[in-house]
């Protein structure tokens, strides 16, 4: 668990309509250099975001197996091809890790620990695998399927991007591009296991846990327009 060396309250946002990408990784951009430069706290934001794919740094053309169906936005995030749209919570973790130890392997062990956190609370058993990103459901017949991805960018020890955690979204428009890259698994989500809960339920569950996991005091920003980006 990475302990900041003084614990400040972390921003803790949720926007109720769905967000323009190009417009949030902009305002992502700003934030994180006003985080280091010492200007603005570290901050969570809870959003969604219009059906699009979007390319990581070790994205594969191959994987795009329907170039237009969505617009397509190449990104700094790590990993490969990935789907965001209703349905789905993103988060954008944007947290200062050099006074957090300065320690990325236990950063991205954090993120796949608040996850599973999560979706424990739902009764859902979610896994990592070392050879694959992301956590993991495994099915009674033995079939693994992804609930949730992780992709991370870090700029000068702070980090964007995040965890995108599938909730109600439509699983088809993941047949669009090979996820991740991992052909041989598929995509699952909340609603697909059959637990039908609202995204403010899972909002909760994501702030408790995150809390828990990050060992940080959480202020809740009151404003959720989107033009606060």
């Amino acid at each position: 668990m990475m302990v900041p060396e003084a614990n400040s309250p972390v921003e803790w946002q949720i926007f109720d309509a769905p967000i323009d990408y190009e417009r949030a990784v902009a305002a992502m951009e700003r934030r994180v250099a006003a985080i280091r430069a010492g200007l603005a706290p570290e901050c969570v934001w809870l959003l969604e975001h219009p059906p699009l794919y979007t390319a990581g740094t070790s994205a594969r053309p191959d994987d795009l197996l329907v170039p237009d169906r969505f617009p397509v936005y190449r990104t700094g995030r790590g990993g490969q091809f990935t789907y965001h749209g209703p349905g789905q919570r993103v988060a954008y973790v944007m947290l200062d890790l050099k006074r957090r130890g300065g320690d990325l392997r236990r950063y991205i062990a954090d993120l796949e620990g608040w996850l599973i956190a999560t979706l424990a609370r739902f009764g859902v058993t979610a896994e990592i695998r070392p050879d694959r990103v992301g956590v993991w459901v495994v099915h009674e017949d033995g079939r693994e399927e992804k609930i949730a991805a992780i992709g991370v960018r870090v700029r000068r020890w702070v980090s964007y991007h995040g965890i995108a955690l599938n909730v109600a979204p439509n699983l088809d428009h993941f047949t669009g591009i090979v996820p991740c890259g991992i052909r041989e698994h598929g995509v699952t989500s909340l609603a697909a296991l059959g637990i039908a809960v609202g995204m403010a339920e899972v909002d909760a569950a994501l702030r408790a846990s995150f809390a828990e996991q990050f060992a940080c005091d959480l202020v809740d920003v009151a404003e959720k327009d989107a033009s606060m980006l």
